[in-house]
């Protein structure tokens, strides 16, 4: 299974294209904060719809953890919420799949990548 990154389901969304997969917590916040107060409940009925949500749990945070030490360690640290994302697929064995460049460094940390061109 996939993990459909921000990126990614931002580009399909605004292509009106449905890809099977599953998103993390921080996806639907990122999601969400963007789209205008009254439509929140309802675009979060149809995020929850259409992909399985994967939440925080040790595991993830954990990994999480796992990630910045070793970014830190290199002076390579990206946001925390790539972190988070990135942790979510490795901590449940998923390919991430993603339009960020950033989330390169991690294939060396365990991560399984798709990374999809600008359209």
């Amino acid at each position: 299974m996939k993990l459909i990154d921000t990126s990614v389901l931002i580009d399909n969304l605004r292509r009106g294209v449905y890809e099977e997969g599953a998103i993390s917590i921080i996806t639907m916040i990122e999601i969400l904060r963007g789209i205008p107060p009254r439509k929140r409940g309802k675009a979060k009925q149809l995020l929850e719809k259409s992909f399985e949500v994967l939440s925080i749990n040790n595991k993830v945070v954990l990994k999480y953890c796992e990630l910045y030490t070793s970014l830190k360690q290199k002076g390579q640290l990206i946001s925390d919420a790539d972190l988070l994302i990135a942790a979510t697929a490795i901590a449940n064995d998923l390919i991430l799949v993603s339009k960020d460049e950033d989330f390169e460094r991690l294939k060396e940390q365990g991560l399984k990548l798709e990374l999809r061109k600008e359209q």
